[in-house]
């Protein structure tokens, strides 16, 4: 069977299991559509959850930062951060969000301080962060039915919105839980079938992450040293030891992943799920574990796909690919115009390197490197219809948890919450959605016309929770004494610098004389580039938080004994599983 049918046929499979998935798990309450009913094993949740985390960024653009931006010491800043965020948000902040019981990040802001302003202030940080970050989802169903569905761009992303609408918008959270169960299914087994096939064809290992550091098949030589060798013959900077710009930056960066991935509310809610404390802890230790299946393997297919993609463009005697005789995997990613190459000397064939003069691929897009790999390494035609599903499951999965997050705090923060106390639950759970629809609808809007600032850079989105609402929450769980005045304070000016230094450095805005204007190093802040900034911004919250805080009146003594309460369990084990 030909490869464009066989896709069809997958992703066609995969979409009927979500479509019919969201019919059966449809939504009757607000508690079904906010939180699943409360009823989610951990496990179950934890696999959801996974899915909700690897997005688009993950499966598609994660291995290919890794392969050809940051190189593979400097690509380790996403495996860190991504990663790591877990553990704090494991630790520091599901247990204790879920032992307080309400339905979204806003909702708890706006009650422990004591202010509807703080829970507005929450509400706003919160779509700026998920807006920002569902456009890069968007881009991401696009690119992918672009390549291997043959449809256009726009009408990639058409379909893609309504498979989401159906899922979302009937089940709310009840159905976006099991439609993710299933994607996780879809898009691990995609990431990681291909990268054993590779693995065992480079090294004979099956498993890529011992691979990665095996000898390749018949020689001596390492798979990390053979890479080093041909990627500084090429003139690029040694693959296993090159920081991205400093030390500095790469600890910004990590941290600022890290925090922010703590921070991102539509992986928050998730937590609100299960049925007890204990649950959310393990719920947050089984989705770290689903994570790292993806996360230890990313390296590798990095590594192994940098390596055959040089492989395929050095040519049979190591010359140059004749452009005559480039492979269909590579005419066809030259019609979606993420892959280019001119022949400048009129050779007739294509030299790659380092030097922008000679180089005559002039264009390798990041994201190709995943979704084009298993064609590269000559697999089957099952194994790159499964990557494309993979792809589309990863985005659509990431995309369904934003979009909820943002129409929960439309209908139950904004509505429910500030302006139509008095609603009833169906009145309420019809808001959520036409919100849910809404959200669907402006975030296909920014997927077709992605602003400049926000487009390919999905790290901004963890820079601005970094910024805005990890910060908040930290406060509001571990300390008594940050009063109302000083959570807005500080969430308003974290989330300002952040947006402020992004802007600057992209030039939507132009102020004379600031330190940090600039596309260079030089020209930033301690050399942070901007989508690392989100830790500094994170330093402004906290430290504009507790200064407000101190020429403030104190918090009331109820708000003290929430605090308490929430971080310190009363009584015998039955009340903490409460």
């Amino acid at each position: 069977m030909d490869l464009q049918t066989l896709t069809y046929i997958v992703v066609g499979a995969t979409f009927a299991l979500y479509i019919g998935i969201a019919f059966w798990a449809r939504a009757g309450s607000t508690k079904d559509f906010y939180v699943a009913g409360g009823g989610i094993h951990p496990v179950q949740n934890g696999m959801a959850t996974a899915a909700d985390w690897m997005s688009a960024a993950s499966f598609i653009s994660m291995a290919g930062l890794i392969a050809l931006s940051y190189g593979g010491f400097g690509g380790s800043v996403f495996l860190m951060g991504w990663t790591g965020g877990y553990v704090i948000l494991a630790m520091l902040l599901a247990p204790y969000l879920r032992k307080y019981g309400k339905f979204t990040v806003p909702e708890f802001i706006g009650d422990r301080f004591y202010s509807r302003s703080a829970r507005a202030v929450a509400v706003i940080c919160l779509i700026i962060c998920s807006v920002t970050y569902v456009i890069g989802q968007m881009k991401g169903v696009g690119v992918a039915f672009s390549r291997f569905l043959e449809v256009d761009y726009d009408t990639g992303l058409y379909v893609g919105m309504t498979i989401v609408f159906f899922y979302a918008v009937l089940g709310g959270m009840k159905g976006i839980t099991y439609t993710q169960i299933a994607q996780y299914c879809v898009l691990i087994l995609a990431y990681t079938i291909p990268a054993i096939f590779i693995s065992l064809q480079l090294t004979g290992n099956p498993l890529p992450q011992l691979g990665l550091g095996s000898t390749l098949i018949g020689t001596d030589v390492y798979l990390l040293d053979k890479l080093d060798m041909v990627v500084t013959d090429l003139g690029f900077k040694e693959y296993t030891t090159n920081v991205r710009l400093s030390s500095i930056n790469m600890f910004a960066y990590t941290m600022s992943l890290m925090i922010g991935t703590a921070g991102l509310p539509h992986v928050i809610i998730r937590f609100f799920t299960v049925p007890k404390v204990r649950d959310a802890r393990s719920s947050a230790g089984w989705a770290l574990v689903f994570i790292a299946i993806l996360y230890t393997t990313a390296p590798a297919v990095a590594g192994m796909a940098r390596l055959n993609l040089i492989d395929t463009l050095s040519g049979d005697d190591g010359q140059g690919l004749v452009i005559e005789e480039r492979p269909v995997w590579f005419q066809n990613w030259e019609k979606t115009g993420l892959l280019k190459f001119e022949d400048k000397n009129g050779d007739g064939r294509i030299q790659y390197s380092a030097d922008k003069e000679t180089n005559e691929m002039v264009k390798i897009d990041n994201d190709i490197m995943v979704l084009a790999n298993p064609e590269i390494a000559k697999l089957p035609n099952w194994v790159i219809a499964l990557v494309a599903a993979g792809g589309l499951a990863a985005a659509l999965s990431t995309a369904a948890g934003l979009l909820l997050a943002i129409a929960s705090a439309i209908s139950h923060d904004l509505m429910k919450g500030i302006f139509t106390p008095n609603i009833t639950e169906k009145t309420e759970l019809m808001a959520s959605r036409i919100a849910m629809a809404f959200a669907i609808a402006v975030a296909g809007y920014l997927g077709l016309n992605p602003p400049g600032f926000a487009a390919g850079t999905v790290a901004l989105a963890f820079g601005l929770a970094a910024s805005s609402i990890f910060p908040a929450l930290m406060m509001g769980i571990f300390s008594k004494i940050v009063t109302k005045e000083g959570a807005i304070a500080g969430m308003v000016s974290g989330i300002g610098v952040t947006l402020f230094y992004v802007f600057q450095h992209k030039g939507i805005f132009f102020i004379p004389g600031t330190a940090f204007l600039g596309d260079t190093p030089a020209n930033w802040f301690m050399g942070i580039e901007p989508n690392a900034f989100g830790v500094v911004g994170a330093i402004v919250n906290f430290a504009v938080a507790f200064g407000v805080s101190k020429v403030t009146a104190a918090p009331p003594q109820e708000v003290q004994e929430l605090v308490e309460h929430i971080r310190v369990p009363v009584g015998a084990t039955a009340a903490y599983d409460h």
